[in-house]
């Protein structure tokens, strides 16, 4: 099943920031997207945020 959340350490490992900067990233999309401290991020979210391509994310996160 394919992995259909980002976190810090996802982040950080796809993006190369530290693992605090990706939670500060993941913080500044939420606040983005009008979620709530410590709500979920979606791939998708994270990929339309970063201008990241989904396809690319997603076999790098399996």
């Amino acid at each position: 099943m394919p992995q259909v959340c980002v976190f810090p350490k996802d982040v950080a490992s796809l993006t190369g920031h530290s693992y605090d900067g990706a939670k500060r990233l993941l913080q500044r999309l939420r606040r983005q997207l009008g979620k709530p401290a410590g709500s979920y991020v979606s791939v998708g979210e994270f990929c339309r945020f970063t201008g990241l391509p989904e396809q690319e994310v997603a076999a790098a996160l399996r």
